[in-house]
């Protein structure tokens, strides 16, 4: 149950999602639910619209900045929906922690300093793995002669495509199929992919269309 005063803070990763709205609405109910009950003030809100990637993520996010001083200021504790809102690297967090800002996530609530470092380790370590994973097939196929992304590659080598295609997808095998087991929608598949820094074959960003081509090409 909830209790004292808190500051909310919102992240998105894109201004495109800052501006779709894509990704706040689910962070604003996340939080609603964990201020459901109590005797609690929400001081006020911060959004953030920016990617807040590397070590010093901190200096790029003047939003968080400013949530940080309001909760000094206020004596409140700084409120976010997930974990990942704040960092998947494990420095920024240490380094959250030092700073001496009092913070809870609404998706674990229960966590102390010590579990919430450890899920940052393990996130990271999962990001380098998927990543590790998919450089390795990409490499491969490159070595093969295949280019993909290459609007002249449409015409020919459509076997190697096929097969490079498929090499993708299989080094996301453990990882999707996990998703699945765990009941994720596609959505939020493509959520965590975004989260994790995982890019597509050509670099990009998942997007719906591109994991259901991937599940398609999924082993049995």
């Amino acid at each position: 149950m909830a209790n004292g005063k808190f500051i909310a803070y919102y992240r998105v990763s894109t201004q495109k999602q800052g501006q779709s709205g894509l990704g706040l609405e689910a962070q604003r109910e996340g939080v609603a639910r964990y201020l459901n009950g109590g005797a609690w003030e929400l001081v006020a809100e911060f959004e953030e619209h920016e990617s807040g990637k590397g070590a010093d993520a901190l200096a790029k996010r003047p939003q968080l900045r400013a949530a940080m001083d309001a909760c000094r200021k206020h004596g409140a504790t700084l409120l976010i929906a997930k974990l990942d809102r704040l960092a998947r690297n494990v420095h920024f967090v240490s380094g959250l922690i030092e700073a001496g800002c009092d913070f809870v996530a609404a998706d674990m609530p229960e966590a102390n300093k010590v579990m919430i470092q450890m899920h940052a380790v393990m996130s990271e370590w999962e990001r380098d793995q998927i990543s590790k994973r998919t450089k390795e097939a990409l490499a491969a196929a490159k070595a093969r002669g295949v280019k993909l992304g290459k609007p002249e590659n449409l015409r020919g080598n459509v076997a190697e495509r096929v097969e490079a295609a498929d090499a993708f997808a299989a080094n996301l095998t453990s990882t999707l199929r996990g998703y699945q087991a765990a009941g994720l929608s596609q959505r939020r598949m493509v959520e965590e992919l975004n989260r994790l820094g995982v890019r597509t074959p050509k670099g990009g960003e998942w997007h719906l269309a591109q994991l259901q081509r991937v599940l398609a090409r999924l082993p049995a």
